[in-house]
């Protein structure tokens, strides 16, 4: 299972961190993303990072979003910096080749 935590409210160009908490002992072995979705609109991709570490952002969060993971404390973070509206939704983090995502956490971004 994976748990989100770290969403709220925040003022246009705060910041805010999410924290995706795992079971299992497989984690460390997983490419884990954390992704975002609008309602009505599909879920996308926001950042990825693999077992090994590698990272990949979206083109509209680059500079601004940093993807981190413990593969100790079997958490992978998203710290978000310099929010604007347009990054209102709920986010998610999954492991999509095992098939495991989390319920999800509310962020909203007021202008």
């Amino acid at each position: 299972d994976l748990v989100e935590a770290g969403g709220g409210l925040v003022q246009s160009g705060g910041s805010l961190t999410l924290s995706c908490a795992a079971s299992g002992s497989s984690f460390s072995g997983y490419n884990v993303g954390w992704y975002r979705q609008i309602r009505g609109q599909p879920r996308e991709l926001v950042a990825f990072i693999t077992f090994e570490g590698e990272t990949t952002y979206v083109d509209s969060v680059k500079g601004r979003f940093t993807i981190s993971r413990d593969n100790a404390k079997k958490t992978v973070d998203l710290q978000m910096n310099l929010l604007k509206s347009e990054d209102t939704a709920r986010y998610y983090c999954g492991a999509p080749t095992a098939d495991v995502w989390g319920q999800g956490t509310e962020v909203t971004v007021s202008p």
